[in-house]
């Protein structure tokens, strides 16, 4: 659930063996509404009622809100799919939907417009936009998103900040970043907001880290980094009801509503709609405040 530049950072940082720390399990964090519930495999469950729900019911409780933040397992097709259902349940519904990702970085965004506006093919997209090299898993997993917003004429934003901004501040923590690097940035990110650092902790798996300060501050620029570009692109859109915003990223990023939707809430006092995903072997027992919705699929490892 980390990002693969923030494991990376992580894995070069660990701390030699000693003590045994707790592991809290990021599926059962006591954040929210109090309680566990069980999801059973395949199915999308309303965290408040335990029933199973349908994309389309998730478009509908949707209704006046202006953000729906999709937390994914990467490279995972039931994932990517419900994404591309939830997207086209919206645009049914009447929405003006605009979708923002997580896989693609600001600077991409020329290539991105093209091809969602349909001014060049899937084969130039992925030149231009440098996939492979971007995001690295196969983008047949996010066909059917980008598919679905191509053909609903979805606005689509590349939430991403660079990717060298991240490993810099993982190295040497917000003073990594250059000013001209600052200004593209909210003048204030705070870390540990919320309940973000035990989140966060409970990603690390208990694990002590040498610098583990400086990956929460590369968590906390991608997070801060995600919202402002949504913010920016959504402008004045944000006071529209018929607006909505679907934020697609890393589900580190949504869980707890303490990732991007958090710094989104305190930026303009909007609460979305959070869809957590995982992967179980078996039906899964996890925590309310988890997501207003949760979908567990049978483990696979992520394709790369």
């Amino acid at each position: 659930m980390i990002n693969a530049t923030l494991a990376t950072l992580f894995l070069s940082q660990v701390a030699a063996p000693g003590s045994p720390v707790p592991v809290a399990d990021p599926m059962n964090l006591n954040i929210g509404r109090p309680g566990t519930i069980t999801v059973p495999l395949n199915q999308i469950v309303d965290t408040t009622t335990g029933i199973s729900v349908t994309p389309a019911q998730i478009a509908e409780f949707a209704d006046n809100k202006r953000f729906v933040f999709l937390g994914e397992n990467h490279a995972t097709a039931p994932h990517q799919q419900l994404e591309a259902d939830i997207v086209e349940a919206l645009q049914k519904r009447g929405r003006r939907v605009i979708v923002g990702l997580e896989m693609l970085t600001r600077p991409v965004q020329p290539s991105l417009d093209r091809f969602i506006g349909s001014v060049t093919d899937e084969a130039t997209f992925l030149t231009e936009s440098d996939w492979k090299k971007q995001w690295g898993f196969d983008y047949a997993f996010y066909r059917p998103v980008l598919e679905v917003a191509r053909k609903g004429q979805s606005r689509t934003i590349a939430l991403n900040v660079p990717r060298d901004w991240v490993r810099a501040v993982g190295r040497n923590g917000m003073a990594g970043l250059t000013p001209a690097q600052r200004l593209q940035l909210p003048s204030v990110m705070e870390m540990g907001v919320g309940r973000h650092q035990d989140v966060f902790d409970a990603l690390m798996g208990g694990h002590p880290a040498t610098n583990a300060d400086k990956i929460l501050a590369a968590q906390t620029l991608w997070d801060e980094g995600m919202a402002d570009t949504a913010l920016k692109a959504l402008g004045t859109d944000i006071d529209d009801p018929k607006v909505v915003m679907v934020i697609i990223a890393g589900s580190g990023h949504v869980m707890y509503g303490q990732g991007i939707n958090l710094r989104v809430a305190r930026r303009t006092g909007h609460r979305g709609v959070n869809v957590v995903m995982g992967q179980s072997a078996t039906d899964a027992k996890v925590a309310k405040g988890l997501g207003d919705f949760v979908y567990i699929t049978p483990e696979k490892k992520a394709e790369k």
